[in-house]
């Protein structure tokens, strides 16, 4: 049967039946009729030109692999469901043997055969047993490797970025009918390839001893051409990171500062997320410190959070990386620009979502949310009688010991002279500000959970520059004004929160950033946690 299948495909299979059919009985035409009609349907169903295997599974076939088996039981549901489709015919043998689909399988899961279930062709219930331990199997890794190895509630991390839902029987129903690509199965972010391909890099170093740096005694920094002994081990270490090619003509000594070596340290400054001054100081060698083991187990927890994600982010979004102190601007899938930002300090973090930015505000008011009011301003008012006054602000309600304060626009304005609006539950906006010397920090992170902008007008103008009535001068006219404006975008644009300390950049440069929130941290513990196997996660990702 397989081989009149493979050399003619299920349309001459199954007019085969037909001319058979002739030669039968009414009752014998008439099974054969129905099971020609069951073969056509499933094929057409699941968009294959060959006929499922003959073999089906009994009754209580899953019953009882399931009370021999009860690690599969959360799974019961989406493998009864997954038979039902085709019938309970087997999908992953054909006749006796396994089909190379299922090899394949085998062989991306690690499955062993030491572990499996031994089937033995005289024995029906062994094949069934098999049959369904691979299909179990398949729900258990697919779902790790779709939707994630953190199983819970992502709300736990801090994370209220919905996570993306993806139908695995309906992929296995593919897999089933020899339509689906195994090469390709894993998420299919653009951003997990690459790390993946870092992380192969890295893990070559894992077993590399990699003992700490530190400056000279007495020295607080090394400048570009200065010598220190250290710089030898500095250039290796760099060498191995492939930030650093030794140039064949080069003449300085190993412990001199060249150009070649300072070029070298602004490359590994740029990627992570530091000055480019080439200043070897503290914050260069406690970034030169980080062991490859620890780098693994970065990408890997990235790699983790981009399987939440969609396949690719939507178009004209705003991009907030939180991680990276930085807002990147897309049109359509291009970015646009992007600017350095000052995100929320860690007892008053940012949060990571989504939402649809909505309007712009010219000369915004600020209305102060009553945590600061509480506990920041009440001290201040009782302290000085005229706070109030000389910051512009004004009581509209509330009461004596909580009163509403808003403070009127100018420059005073902690909103500065814009603000971004996208409505979301936890009262977070894009916006200005007066303190303009935040943004030449390396380490941004210093507001109440908003998000302040370094060129908060050249936002505005890119996002009403389809507005005729908003030219750029009218907008710079209105950012001056001691009147509030809100101006309503004719089309909202997404944006997104998101926090993500790996990635790599369109150069092809692995790009690492700390981990200012602590998030990383929380989702390694669960990924990493002592009662998982070893090689279980390495292998997965």
């Amino acid at each position: 049967m397989r081989r009149l299948c493979d050399a003619l495909g299920s349309r001459l299979f199954i007019a085969s039946l037909a001319v058979f059919a002739a030669c039968a009985t009414p009752s014998q035409r008439a099974e054969r009729a129905e099971r020609a009609a069951r073969a056509a349907e499933i094929a057409q169903a699941f968009e294959t030109a060959e006929p499922y295997s003959p073999r089906h599974l009994d009754t209580m076939a899953l019953a009882t692999f399931l009370a021999a088996h009860p690690t599969y039981r959360p799974d019961s549901s989406a493998i009864a469901a997954f038979y039902a489709r085709r019938g309970q015919q087997f999908a992953w043998f054909i006749g006796d043997s396994l089909t190379t689909h299922a090899d394949a399988f085998r062989s991306l899961a690690g499955l062993s055969d030491s572990i499996e279930p031994r089937p033995d062709a005289r024995c029906d219930s062994c094949l069934a047993t098999k049959e369904l331990y691979l299909t179990a199997e398949f729900f258990r890794f697919a779902a790790r490797d779709y939707g994630g190895h953190f199983s819970r509630d992502l709300r736990e991390l801090e994370w209220f970025i919905p996570r993306t839902k993806r139908d695995i029987g309906r992929l296995l129903d593919s897999l089933a009918s020899r339509t689906a690509d195994l090469s390709a199965f894993e998420p299919l972010h653009p951003q997990y390839q690459k790390l993946r391909a870092a992380l192969t890099s890295l893990r070559v170093l894992e077993g590399t001893p990699w003992p700490a740096l530190a400056l000279p005694a007495g020295r607080r920094r090394i400048q570009p051409g200065d010598s220190a002994e250290i710089l030898t081990a500095i250039r290796a270490r760099l060498s191995l990171l492939g930030d650093h090619v030794a140039e064949p003509s080069a003449t300085s000594p190993p412990t001199q500062y060249d150009s070649a070596l300072v070029a070298s340290v602004q490359r590994f400054q740029a990627r992570h997320g530091l000055t480019t001054d080439g200043i070897i100081g503290t914050g260069v060698l406690r970034a030169l410190n980080i062991a490859p083991a620890t780098q693994v187990r970065t990408l890997l927890t990235n790699m983790e959070r981009l399987r939440w994600l969609p396949e690719s982010q939507p178009a004209n979004a705003l991009v907030v990386n939180i991680p990276d102190f930085r807002l990147h601007v897309y049109e359509g899938a291009r970015e646009a620009m992007s600017m350095p930002i000052v995100v929320g300090a860690e007892a008053t973090k940012t949060v990571i979502f989504t939402a649809s930015l909505s309007s712009v505000v010219l000369s915004p008011t600020w209305t102060v949310p009553l945590s600061i009011v509480r506990n920041e301003m009440l001290p201040k008012m009782r302290r000085d009688a005229g706070y109030l006054r000389r910051n512009q602000m004004e009581i509209i309600g509330g009461t004596a010991s909580l009163p509403v304060i808003r403070q009127r626009p100018g420059a005073h304005n902690a909103l500065g002279r814009v603000k971004f609006v996208f409505p979301n539950g936890f009262g977070i906006f894009m916006h200005d500000t007066p303190s303009k010397g935040l943004f030449a920090r390396e380490q941004r992170a210093f507001s109440h959970g908003c998000i302040r902008l370094s060129q908060p007008q050249a936002l505005a103008e890119f996002l009403l520059r389809d507005a005729a009535a908003w030219p750029s001068e009218k907008i710079a006219e209105g950012m001056m004004s001691e009147r509030e404006t809100s101006i309503r975008l004719a089309t909202p644009r997404p944006v997104w929160i998101v926090y993500f300390t790996a990635w790599v950049d369109d150069a092809g440069v692995l790009q690492l950033r700390d981990d200012v929130y602590g998030h990383d941290a929380r989702l390694a513990e669960e990924l990493f946690r002592e009662e998982m196997p070893p090689s279980e996660l390495p292998a997965r990702l």
